[in-house]
C-alpha cells in the first residue's frame, strides 16, 4: 500500500525539479532580451506541455506528467496563487494615488471599460463556435470582457523598476492606474464567477449580497483592528514567527470565506493583502518573507499547469489562427488605445500617453490566473483558452521593446527617474 504513495511523492518532487529548472534556464535567455521572468515561466509551461514536449516526445511527457498526477500539481499551484495574490494586495499602497487620483481613475476606468466592451462585442461573434454547451451567454460575454481588461500590476512594476521609471511621472501614473485596474478587474471577475456559479437569480443576488458584506467588514471593521494590533505587536516584538503565522492564518480564513461565498479564494487573499497596514514597512517585510517560496518555487508550478492545458495544436485551422490574431488586436486596441487617449485627455503629451498605454497593455500572470479560472468553470473552451494565452504572451512580450521605442531613456527629464519609491516594488521584487 505504501509503494504507490511513495511513487506519487517521488514523481511530484521530480516534476517540481524539472519545472523550476526549465523556468530558470529559459529565464537566462529571456532576461538578455530585457523581458520579465514571467515570459520564461509561461514558455517553460508550454514547452513541458502538449504543444512542445507532448508533440515531440509524447512518451516522455506521459512519464513526467501523467494525467493522474496533475491533481497534486494543481493543488500546490493553487497554494502558490493564494500567496501571490496576497502579495499583490500587499503591494497596493494608497500613497500611489497621492496627487494623481483624478488622472489615474480616469485612465484606469477607460482602460477597463473600452476593452471590456470590445470583449463583450467579440463574444457575440464567437459564441456560435466557441460557447460550450450549457454555458450561459451572459457568463461567456462577461468573462471575455474581463479577460480583455486585465493589467498585470506586478509585471508592470517590474518593468518600470528595471528601466528606472518608477519615480518618473509616467511610472507613477502607470502604477496608480494599474493598482486601480487590479481592484476593478478582480471585482469584475468575482462578479463573473458569482454569476456563473449561481443556480438562479435568487442565488446570484445572495452571492452578491454576501460578497458586498464581506468587503465592508474587511475594509471598515477588520482593517482598523489590524492597524492597531499588528503595528503595536510589530513595535514590541518585531516580525516574529507568531505574527507571521497569525497573518497567514487570517489570509487563509479570508480565502476560504470568499470561496465559500462563491467568488473564488484568490479574491479573499487579494483583499486581505490590500487592507493589511502599510505603516512601518509591514507589508514589505511580509512580502520578503513569502516571496522566495511563492514566486520561485510555487508559481512556476502554476505556469506548468497552465502550459499543460495550452494546446497550440488546437489552432491547426487558418480560421482559428485568424481569430487568435483578432483577439490580440482587440485586446491591444482596447487597452493601449483606451489608456493612451485617456492619458492624453489628462494633459500628458503623446509620447508619455503612449508609454502609459503600452504599460497598461501588459497582462502577464494575472491574465493567466483569470484564464485558468474561466477554463475551470467551463466558461471558455480549451481552444479559446489557448488563443487567450497566446494573446497574454504577445501583449506582455511586446511591452518592453515598444516602451523602449516610444519612451527611450534619453527622453527622461533630468532627475525624474528613481530606482524605487515607498510602497512600490523595485526590480528585485515581484518578478512576475
Amino acid at each position: 500500500m505504501a509503494q504507490p504513495e511513495l511513487a506519487a511523492s517521488t514523481l511530484l518532487l521530480v516534476q517540481i525539479g524539472v519545472i523550476v529548472s526549465c523556468s530558470r534556464l529559459l529565464g537566462l535567455g529571456v532576461e538578455r532580451l530585457g523581458q520579465p521572468l514571467v515570459i520564461a515561466e509561461v514558455l517553460a509551461g508550454i514547452v513541458l506541455g502538449p504543444s512542445v514536449l507532448g508533440a515531440i516526445w509524447p512518451g516522455t511527457m506521459a512519464v513526467l506528467f501523467p494525467a493522474a498526477s496533475l491533481g497534486a500539481l494543481r493543488m500546490l499551484s493553487q497554494v502558490g496563487l493564494v500567496l501571490f495574490m496576497f502579495m499583490v494586495g500587499l503591494e497596493l499602497d494608497p500613497k500611489l494615488m497621492a496627487g494623481r487620483a483624478r488622472a489615474s481613475v480616469l485612465i484606469s476606468h477607460v482602460s477597463i471599460l473600452l476593452p471590456f466592451a470590445l470583449g463583450v462585442g467579440a463574444a457575440f461573434a464567437l459564441h456560435g463556435s466557441h460557447l460550450s454547451p450549457g454555458v450561459p451567454f451572459v457568463s461567456f460575454a462577461l468573462f471575455l470582457g474581463v479577460a480583455m481588461s486585465v493589467t498585470a500590476f506586478p509585471v508592470l512594476a517590474r518593468i518600470l523598476g528595471e528601466r528606472q521609471l518608477i519615480g518618473s511621472r509616467v511610472g507613477a501614473i502607470a502604477l496608480a492606474c494599474a493598482a486601480v485596474d487590479d481592484v476593478t478587474a478582480w471585482c469584475l471577475l468575482a462578479l463573473v464567477v458569482a454569476v456563473t456559479r449561481a443556480q438562479g437569480l435568487a442565488d446570484g443576488l445572495q452571492t452578491a449580497l454576501f460578497a458586498l458584506l464581506f468587503i465592508l467588514v474587511m475594509v471598515f471593521v477588520l482593517r482598523p483592528v489590524l492597524e492597531r494590533v499588528l503595528v503595536r505587536r510589530l513595535e514590541r516584538r518585531g516580525l516574529d514567527s507568531t505574527l507571521v503565522s497569525f497573518v497567514l492564518l487570517m489570509m487563509l480564513a479570508c480565502s476560504a470565506a470568499t470561496e465559500q461565498i462563491g467568488i473564488h479564494a484568490l479574491f479573499g487573499a487579494f483583499l486581505f493583502g490590500a487592507i493589511l497596514p502599510k505603516q512601518r514597512a509591514l507589508s514589505a517585510r511580509f512580502a520578503e518573507k513569502l516571496e522566495t517560496v511563492s514566486v520561485v518555487l510555487l508559481l512556476p508550478l502554476f505556469f506548468a499547469y497552465s502550459g499543460l492545458r495550452t494546446q497550440f495544436g488546437l489552432l491547426s485551422h487558418g480560421v482559428d489562427c485568424l481569430v487568435a490574431l483578432l483577439l490580440i488586436l482587440i485586446a491591444t486596441l482596447g487597452k493601449f488605445g483606451g489608456s493612451t487617449l485617456a492619458a492624453r485627455c489628462t494633459g500628458l503629451g503623446w509620447r508619455e500617453a503612449s508609454a502609459i498605454g503600452i504599460l497598461m497593455n501588459t497582462r502577464g500572470l494575472v491574465e493567466l490566473i483569470v484564464l485558468n479560472i474561466g477554463l475551470d468553470l467551463g466558461v471558455i473552451s480549451p481552444t479559446l483558452f489557448t488563443m487567450l494565452v497566446l494573446m497574454a504572451l504577445v501583449t506582455t512580450f511586446a511591452t518592453t521593446p515598444m516602451l523602449r521605442w516610444v519612451y527611450p531613456g534619453k527622453t527622461l527629464p533630468g532627475g525624474e527617474a528613481s530606482r524605487s519609491s515607498p510602497g512600490v516594488p523595485g526590480p528585485e521584487r515581484s518578478p512576475v
